[in-house]
C-alpha cells in the first residue's frame, strides 16, 4: 500500500478541463487501487455534484490550509503536511509541484497538460506567462517524472524545456464513464426536451475563448448550401471573445441556427449521443476531452489536424486546418450528407476510443509510480 497525495485545487474548483482531468484520474485510482490511501490537498473545497464524492468519503483524506492566508500554501507551505502524512508521492495534476519539495523523503510526478503560453503568448498578460513558465519549468526540472497527456506535449517540454525524452512518460486522458453507456432513446429524447434542442444538430463542447476557434465553425456555417442549414448546440461559457462570437451571429443572421445551454453535467452524454457531428476545430488542445466523449458516444468527429488532436480523434475523424472555414463548412457537408461515411467514423471511432478507457490508462500512470517508488 502507498500514500499518494494530490495537488487537488483543480479537482475541487475547476468545472472544466483541468477538473475533469484531476477527479477522473483520482476516481479511477481509487476505484481499481483502493488498497492505496489518497491524500487531496487544496486551498479550497467548493462542494457541488462533481465534487461530492471526494468529501466526506473513506477513499481520500481532504486537506485545506488553516488560519486565513492561503497564498502560497500550494507552492510551498504545504510541504509540511506532505511530510507529517509521510507520503511516498506525491502527484501535481496541473504543471507544477512545490518548490523545495526535493529536500523531503517524497517521490514527485507532475502531470503536464499543454504549454499554451508559449504558443499563444498574446492571450496571457506578461504576468501569467512569467508565472506559468517559472512553475512548469520548475516542476519539470524537479520532479522525478513528467507525466505530458499527449505525443504533442511531450514533445514541447522537450522542445521548450530541454527535458531529456527518457524523463517522460505519455499517459493520456480519460473521461467520465456516463460516456461509456448508450443511452435510451426516451431516456435522449426526455434531456433534448428540456433544453429545447433541435431535432437534428452540430454539437460543441468547449470554453469559448479564441483559441478554441468557435467562429471558425460560425463562418463555415455560412458557406454551407441552404439544404444544409443544421442548428448548432454551443455548451461552453466566455466573456470578449463570446462578445465576437454573438456579434457575427448577429451580422449573419445566425441566431435561429445556434443554440446556447448550459446542462448538467450528468446530461451531457445524452445530449452528445443526439448530435449529428461534433465539431472541435482548436487551434491548439494538450488534448481534447470533448474528443473522446464524442467518440464515446458514438458521435462523428471533425476536429483540427494539429498540435495533440489527430492523437485524440484517431484515423476515422475527420481532420481539417482550423484555419480554412471553407474546410470545415466541406467536412460538415461531406459527413452530413454521407450516411455511409457517418456509420464508418462511428464504429471506427469507437474502437479507437478503447484505448482510452479508465482502466488501461489507470494501469498505466500506476506503472509510472511503481517505477519511481
Amino acid at each position: 500500500m502507498y500514500r499518494i497525495g494530490f495537488d487537488a485545487k483543480r479537482l475541487f474548483n475547476n468545472t472544466t478541463g483541468l477538473g475533469n482531468y484531476s477527479r477522473t484520474l483520482v476516481n479511477n485510482l481509487a476505484y481499481y487501487y483502493p488498497d492505496n490511501a489518497y491524500f487531496l490537498y487544496s486551498p479550497k473545497v467548493q462542494k457541488n455534484e462533481d465534487t461530492q464524492e471526494f468529501i466526506n468519503s473513506p477513499s481520500y483524506s481532504v486537506y485545506v490550509p488553516k488560519g486565513l492566508s492561503k497564498a502560497g500554501w500550494r507552492f510551498y507551505r504545504v510541504r509540511q503536511q506532505l511530510k507529517q502524512h509521510k507520503l511516498d508521492l506525491y502527484h501535481g495534476l496541473s504543471n507544477e509541484i512545490p518548490i523545495g519539495l526535493d529536500h523531503y523523503p517524497i517521490r514527485k510526478v507532475v502531470s503536464v497538460h499543454d504549454l499554451i503560453y508559449k504558443h499563444f503568448p498574446k492571450q496571457y498578460s506578461a504576468y501569467d506567462r512569467q508565472v506559468y513558465n517559472f512553475k512548469t519549468k520548475y516542476a519539470c526540472e524537479h520532479t522525478d517524472q513528467v507525466i505530458a497527456i499527449s505525443e504533442s506535449t511531450k514533445k514541447d517540454i522537450v522542445d521548450f524545456y530541454q527535458i531529456p525524452e527518457e524523463k517522460i512518460k505519455v499517459v493520456y486522458q480519460s473521461c467520465s464513464e456516463h460516456f461509456f453507456q448508450d443511452k435510451s432513446t426516451a431516456l435522449i429524447e426526455k434531456v433534448s426536451h428540456r433544453y429545447q434542442l433541435p431535432q437534428e444538430y452540430m454539437l460543441y463542447v468547449g470554453s469559448i475563448t479564441e483559441r478554441k476557434n468557435l467562429l471558425g465553425i460560425l463562418k463555415a456555417m455560412t458557406m454551407l448550401p441552404k439544404a444544409m442549414e443544421v442548428p448548432l448546440v454551443v455548451i461552453g461559457g466566455g466573456r470578449a471573445y463570446k462578445e465576437e462570437v454573438l456579434t457575427f451571429i448577429a451580422q449573419n443572421k445566425l441566431t435561429k441556427y445556434i443554440h446556447f445551454i448550459s446542462p448538467k453535467n450528468e446530461d451531457l452524454p445524452f445530449i452528445y449521443q443526439k448530435a449529428s457531428v461534433f465539431v472541435y476545430p482548436s487551434f491548439y488542445e494538450g488534448f481534447g476531452i470533448p474528443i473522446i466523449e464524442a467518440l464515446f458516444s458514438k458521435t462523428p468527429v471533425i476536429t483540427s489536424d494539429c498540435s495533440s488532436l489527430p492523437e485524440a480523434a484517431g484515423p476515422d475523424s475527420w481532420l481539417v486546418d482550423p484555419y480554412q472555414p471553407e474546410a470545415i463548412a466541406d467536412a460538415i457537408d461531406k459527413v452530413l450528407e454521407n450516411s455511409a461515411l457517418q456509420e464508418k467514423m462511428i464504429e471506427r471511432g469507437y474502437d479507437y476510443a478503447q484505448q482510452f478507457r479508465g482502466e488501461p490508462l489507470t494501469q498505466q500512470l500506476v506503472k509510472v509510480y511503481e517505477g519511481i517508488l
